[in-house]
């Protein structure tokens, strides 16, 4: 069976804890690539990343999106969203469609 992981700042991702859900709290970038890639070799099936975080992560966010697993789902932090995960689903939504039906 594959985990879940939750890559963010600590006072965002804490919640999760209660759901049995395994948090990584990071203070920089490269704290967080370091983190994702060693949960990527873990066999988690799902990373949640904050914004905030991904935000600085493009390339290996990038190169996750092209293997099956692990899903990277982006997820705003607790003091708002950049619209950074949305503007990924209408993406996708578009480019599975062929137009942007959202």
């Amino acid at each position: 069976m594959y985990k879940i992981g939750v890559v963010g700042d600590k006072d965002s991702i804490l919640a999760f804890k209660a759901l049995g859900i395994d948090v990584f709290p990071v203070l920089d970038s490269d704290e967080a690539r370091k983190i994702v890639d060693t949960l990527a070799a873990k066999k988690y099936g799902v990373i949640f990343i904050t914004e905030q975080v991904a935000k600085d992560l493009d390339e290996t966010i990038e190169r996750y999106n092209r293997e099956l697993l692990p899903a990277i789902i982006l997820i705003p932090n607790n003091q708002g969203t950049l619209n950074i995960g949305m503007q990924r689903i209408n993406d996708n939504v578009e480019k599975a469609v062929g137009v942007n039906i959202l």
